[in-house]
């Protein structure tokens, strides 16, 4: 079985519905595209946590050292890590219950995304969660 992205307007509506997003990798350098994507997406109104060992704080939240450390799990964990890093983080969202996974563009696993789906996990795979808010779901 090969992975294939949910449908664009699944992808908005899940876009819609979504709070709170865990940003694993999430770099504190303002000319980093984790900080950028980010940044923007704080700016249209989501909670974002940033999730990367030995910081304390980026964009004025507090920064955790990987998803087990969340106080509360978040609507959308987004990818900005290595493709290799991607089945630890799958079998910690499989663990924590968490329901929607977006891997960042150029961050591919297909066999840790099926995975995921086989868990009942939505997920979105090389693509830019900033892109498609912006594409697919602005007026």
């Amino acid at each position: 079985m090969n992975f294939s992205n949910p449908s664009s307007e699944n992808i908005c509506q899940l876009l819609r519905d979504t709070r709170s997003i865990a940003v694993v990798g999430l770099s504190p350098q303002p000319n980093r595209p984790s900080f950028q994507v980010a940044k923007a997406m704080q700016g249209f109104g989501f909670r974002i946590i940033p999730v990367r060992p030995l910081v304390t704080e980026v964009l004025g939240e507090k920064a955790y050292a990987d998803l087990v450390s969340l106080p509360e799990l978040p609507d959308l964990v987004d990818v900005f890590r290595a493709s290799e890093h991607v089945p630890e983080i799958v079998v910690a969202c499989i663990k924590l219950g968490i329901k929607n996974l977006w891997l960042q563009d150029g961050v591919v696993h297909e066999e840790s995304a099926l995975l995921a789906q086989q868990a009942g996990i939505t997920v979105i795979m090389d693509r830019c969660i900033f892109r498609d808010y912006t594409q697919l779901c602005q007026p």
